[in-house]
């Protein structure tokens, strides 16, 4: 399944109940993110609604409180929002990609030889598997 594209506001509320342990309420998600960002209990609590409605959470109401439990994990979206980044800006080009990266100065040499060893490993994998 595909999911939408968070804005940043909604995605840094996602950010916070993906770094608790599940469920998380509704207040807690307020206080953690009270000290970053100084939005009310309200405006976290429309946040939460916009997630439910989209899909990312679920909701149940205990007591006076709401809880929230992720329904996509953190890994699996970023892979998606990383191959719509990709696909978008690069053309899906991973050379393309590489090659601004590096240009920006984000990928220093201890990374092009991490980079480097993991293609050789998925290379070897691949050949193992034919």
């Amino acid at each position: 399944m595909k999911y939408p594209q968070l804005p940043e506001a909604e995605f840094t509320v996602m950010q916070t109940v993906w770094e608790q342990e599940a469920p998380i309420s509704s207040s807690q998600v307020a206080e953690l993110l009270k000290p970053a960002r100084g939005w009310k209990h309200q405006t976290v609590y429309t946040l939460l609604t916009r997630l439910v409605e989209k899909g990312f959470l679920s909701s149940e109401k205990r007591g006076k409180e709401r809880y929230y439990l992720p329904l996509m994990e953190r890994e699996a979206y970023l892979r998606q929002e990383t191959g719509r980044f990709v696909e978008t800006f690069h053309k899906n080009s991973l050379t393309g990609l590489m090659s601004a990266l590096v240009s920006t100065a984000h990928i220093d040499d201890a990374d092009l030889s991490e980079l480097t060893a993991w293609l050789k490993e998925r290379e070897q994998g691949e050949r193992d598997d034919v």
